[in-house]
Parts: structure tokens; C-alpha cells; sequence
């Protein structure tokens, strides 16, 4: 048990010497700070600060690594550590592409899969790292497979429960020319998974235990820091919903893929099918995502009866009114709005309060009201889709 603590220990403290970590942690400011531009330059307010993505990249994913992490203990999933290697790799190359969703395991652990068969069993004089590749057995590895199969999951899961959270507001233009606006959310997570790798420092503690592919039973314990990408542009549907609804279908590939990289233990062609069904499968949601999406009407397009929500500045009135995304405000202090200039001229009929009647996402009408003081962030802190030929700003 000594032992196995002290591994732990050592294979936590690895973590911190993988060069992933801090690039991961580069990326995240730098998805922060290129959002807060655009917003700016669209709105002349950020609505979110540039710290948000760095503050997202590690809480959820820390859990669900360690989830993930006693599964793959637990079951004595044994991956070579040139498959490590060629993970970091992939995604160190996937992250010079200009989308951050192409970081998804399904592109990085798959291409690392399918490179690890054909150099599997093949002499290869690479300084530095050729030995790892040396040792390799001629064959299929399904632990990889699994391990792909397993980050699948959790991308479905951190999608679904964090990938709505936050979600930029920006304006685009309609195949009409028409200022309309739309959601988009992009985001990078760090998701640590303990991997038992192939060594000389491990026994297994039981006899029973189900260590697979260990030949002599002997390995060692890595923290390896998986970075996960998430990005969609959302303009027919409420941002939320969209991206609950793609983190849905990303989890559902995952388990499709466990199910059959399972079966690559007694077939090797399932592992090779489950790597292939991931990317197949990951690639196909993005596509059926954007087609979709591309042929609805633009949700957050300029009404008629009221003005829309496209965006509510943290710490402002409008949250504290627990406005929402998606709402139409279609009378302030009891006169009708249907533009920006009607609105800030009924807010500015009282500068103390403000009521407005809301037609909420659903269809309902409610009414919610405040008073406003000296140094609320512009006035309530709304950003709308703006006329640039009238207003030099989108926030109100």
C-alpha cells in the first residue's frame, strides 16, 4: 500500500513536469482575451472578463478526470506510453488550427491510435523517444480504444453540464446584409486522467485483479493532462439548448465507441472500427450541427414588438432582474419598445426605476422591475442586436 501511495504521489507530481498543462493554460487566456476584442469591438463592452475561460478550464474536468481515472485503475487499463506521446503530439498540432474543437479526443487519441498500429512492431531510430516505440508488440492495442472511448464521455459530459455556461454574444450578418446576432461557445477544458503505463515499479495488489496486456504485471502511474475543445456557433435556437442538445450527441458516440472498442479484446478490427466511428462520428455532429442550424431563421434577429435579449453583463441591473438570454422586452415604464433608441429613450423618462414587461422563452409575459443608482454599468447592462447607422454602441 506504501508503495502504491508513493506512485500515486509521483504520478500526480508528473503532472506538473508535462509541458501540456501550461500550453493548455496559454490557450485558455489567450480564448479569453480574443473574445473580449470581439466583443468589444462589436458591443464597446466585454460581457464576460478575460479570466473566464482560464477559470473554466480546470473544475469540472478535475472531477471528471478522477472519475475516469478509477476506471481505468480499477480495470487495469494498460496504456504503452508511446501512445501517450503521440496523444501530446496530435494535440499540440491540432492546436495551431485556428477551430479549438478539433482538440477533441476523437481527432488527437484516434489519429494517436491509428499511428500507434502501423508503427506497432517496426524498428524505429527516433533520438529520444525511439525506445518507447521499439517496444511495441506487432498488434492492435484496445486499451487505447477504450481510453478514447472513455474521454468521449466525459467530452459529452463537460459539454452538456458546462459548455452552455457563458456563451459569447456576437453580431454577424444575414446572407441579406441584415445585423443579426448569435451565440457562440468556445471553450477549453484540462481533463487529468491517471493512465497505468507499461514499467517495472508495480505488482498488481490482487491476484484477480484484471490487468490487461501487462505481461510481466509490472507498470507505473501518470497524471496526463487530455485537453478537450468545444466550439459552436449557435443562430436558430436558444444557446443553452443548442449546446446541451450537442453535448447529448457527443456522449451518446462515446458510449457507441466503448461499446465496440470493448469488443477489441477478443476482435482487434472492433478497435480499429471504434477509433475510426469516433472521428466519423465526432465529424458528423459538428456537420449536422452547422447544416441545421444554417437553414433556421436567426433567433436573435431584430423584432418587431420588442427588443431581444442577446446578452446581459455580469454583475449589472438586468442580472440582478434575472433577465435572460432569449427574452423580448416589449414595454419599459409603460411605453412600448421595438428598437434601441425607443428603449433608452423610455429608461431615460426615469432614471431612478425601471419596469419592464418580458416575454419570456416560453411565451409568458412577466413583469420585473428595480431601482437604478449612480454607477450601475450601463444603465442595465443589456446587449441587443444594435443599428450601427443610428448608435455607436449595443449595450444599454
Amino acid at each position: 500500500m506504501q508503495i502504491w501511495l508513493l506512485e500515486l504521489l509521483k504520478g500526480a507530481g508528473k503532472l506538473f513536469l508535462h509541458p501540456l498543462i501550461y500550453y493548455f493554460v496559454f490557450l485558455a487566456g489567450l480564448l479569453g482575451i480574443s473574445r473580449v476584442k470581439r466583443e468589444r469591438k462589436n458591443f464597446h463592452v466585454r460581457a464576460k472578463d478575460a479570466l473566464y475561460e482560464l477559470r473554466q478550464l480546470f473544475p469540472l474536468g478535475l472531477l471528471i478526470g478522477l472519475i475516469l481515472s478509477i476506471i481505468t485503475v480499477a480495470t487495469g487499463l494498460v496504456i504503452p506510453f508511446a501512445a501517450v506521446l503521440l496523444t501530446g503530439v496530435f494535440m499540440l498540432l491540432f492546436s495551431l488550427v485556428s477551430r479549438v474543437r478539433v482538440l477533441s479526443p476523437a481527432y488527437a487519441v484516434g489519429a494517436a491510435f491509428f499511428v500507434l498500429t502501423y508503427v506497432a512492431g517496426k524498428s524505429w531510430d527516433i533520438p529520444l523517444i525511439g525506445t518507447y516505440f521499439e517496444s511495441l508488440e506487432d498488434k492492435v492495442y484496445p486499451s487505447v480504444a477504450i481510453l478514447l472511448a472513455l474521454l468521449m464521455i466525459g467530452e459529452g459530459i463537460l459539454i452538456s453540464r458546462n459548455g452552455s455556461k457563458g456563451t459569447s454574444p456576437k453580431l454577424a450578418k444575414s446572407k441579406r446584409g441584415q445585423t443579426v446576432g448569435v451565440h457562440e461557445a468556445k471553450r477549453l477544458w484540462m481533463l487529468p486522467v491517471f493512465l497505468l503505463i507499461p514499467g517495472e515499479i508495480l505488482e498488481p495488489p490482487f491476484a484477480w485483479w484484471p490487468v490487461f496486456e501487462m505481461g510481466d504485471n509490472l507498470y507505473s502511474l501518470m497524471l496526463v493532462p487530455f485537453g478537450i475543445g468545444f466550439q459552436q456557433q449557435i443562430q436558430g435556437m436558444l444557446p443553452k439548448e443548442a449546446v446541451r442538445r450537442y453535448g447529448g450527441q457527443v456522449l451518446g458516440v462515446g458510449l457507441l465507441v466503448f461499446v465496440i472498442a470493448v469488443a477489441g479484446y477478443w476482435y482487434p478490427i472492433a478497435s480499429i472500427a471504434a477509433a475510426a466511428a469516433a472521428i466519423i462520428g465526432r465529424e458528423g455532429i459538428a456537420l449536422v450541427q452547422r447544416m441545421r442550424d444554417d437553414n433556421r431563421p436567426f433567433y436573435f434577429a431584430k423584432q418587431n414588438h420588442g427588443v431581444m435579449i442577446l446578452g446581459i453583463i455580469p454583475g449589472s441591473p438586468a442580472e440582478r432582474m434575472e433577465l435572460q438570454v432569449g427574452e423580448l422586452i416589449t414595454k419599459v415604464n409603460g411605453s412600448a419598445v421595438n428598437d434601441e433608441q425607443s428603449l433608452y429613450e423610455a429608461l431615460q423618462r426615469n432614471g431612478a426605476h425601471c419596469k419592464l414587461e418580458v416575454l419570456d422563452t416560453n411565451g409568458q409575459i412577466r413583469f420585473v422591475q428595480r431601482a437604478l443608482y449612480e454607477g450601475d454599468h450601463h444603465e442595465l447592462g443589456i446587449l441587443f442586436v444594435q443599428d450601427e447607422k443610428k448608435w455607436d454602441s449595443a449595450a444599454v
